[in-house]
């Protein structure tokens, strides 16, 4: 598990599909571990009337490395921005599915960074209507900027 102060972690990657076709074969990946937040989702109605907890992973690449050339928090991706992006899904909207959940934060990330070419959010549900011993269910879903 990853505590507070694992809120950003920056990744500088070569040879990805998105960066070369900018011209740039260097990215760079900022991460978000475990946002806890409180939401209505699930299957079942009393899910979606009683809420629960749910714990967020995000990952966002970039296009290209050009925040770490220019040194310009306007150029990068706000960690502060990206909480509070996911945290109105998460809290304010409701899904029966958390693939549908995680691919509506993945689109919301993506419209809100224009300088991200891919957004991976992985969602974790402790509290599941399943009889057995288990710590979570979890959701990881994808999705490249123009899906």
């Amino acid at each position: 598990m990853c505590n507070r102060e694992c809120i950003q972690y920056i990744k500088i990657t070569g040879n990805t599909t998105t960066a070369e076709r900018s011209g740039d074969s260097r990215m760079a990946t900022i991460r978000i571990r475990n946002m806890m937040f409180y939401g209505f989702h699930g299957i079942y109605e009393y899910e979606r009337e009683q809420g629960q907890k749910f714990l967020v992973d995000v990952a966002l690449e970039t296009k290209d490395n050009h925040a770490a050339e220019t040194d310009k928090a306007e150029d990068g991706v706000d960690s502060a921005h990206v909480y509070n992006f996911v945290r109105d899904v998460v809290e304010n909207k409701r899904y029966t599915l958390l693939q549908s959940l995680a691919t509506e934060v993945n689109h919301q990330l993506l419209k809100a960074f224009p300088q991200c070419g891919a957004v991976t959010t992985l969602i974790r549900k402790p509290s599941v209507p399943i009889a057995g011993p288990l710590d979570c269910v979890e959701v990881e879903v994808t999705t490249k900027a123009g899906e």
